[in-house]
């Protein structure tokens, strides 16, 4: 993600253990690639929650994000209307995503993120 947009949108979500495989081919090889040609999304890029150990207090803590879900999609946007324009609509019910992979789907969360520093 080395463009910095204003304004970052994150998709996280939990899928059906028995459906992980279809999850990330779809996700990977239709969802992505057809946000990613929305006018206004800079760039798309996916992550996977790991198990967190860092110095914090000068103590070397492990931290297990426990209800956090699994998977996360981070889409750097040009503005926010871009998650209310056609070409997003579009691109969203595009594919299998509708029909083989959303229904399965839990635990999701939507976040938009506006950039404050470094500032403009």
């Amino acid at each position: 993600m080395a463009q910095r947009s204003k304004y970052l949108f994150i998709a996280s979500m939990d899928v059906e253990p028995e459906r992980d495989t279809l999850f990330n081919d779809v996700y990977n090889n239709e969802h992505c690639p057809l946000l990613s040609q929305v006018p206004g999304v800079a760039s798309v890029v996916r992550y996977e929650t790991q198990t967190l150990t860092m110095i914090m207090g000068g103590e070397t803590r492990t931290i297990v994000a426990e209800g956090e879900p699994r998977y996360h999609a981070l889409y750097q946007l040009d503005n926010p209307e871009v998650l209310t324009s056609q070409a997003w609509a579009d691109a969203v019910d595009s594919g299998r995503w509708p029909e083989q992979v959303r229904p399965y789907t839990a635990n999701r969360r939507h976040t938009l993120l506006r950039l404050t520093y470094p500032g403009e």
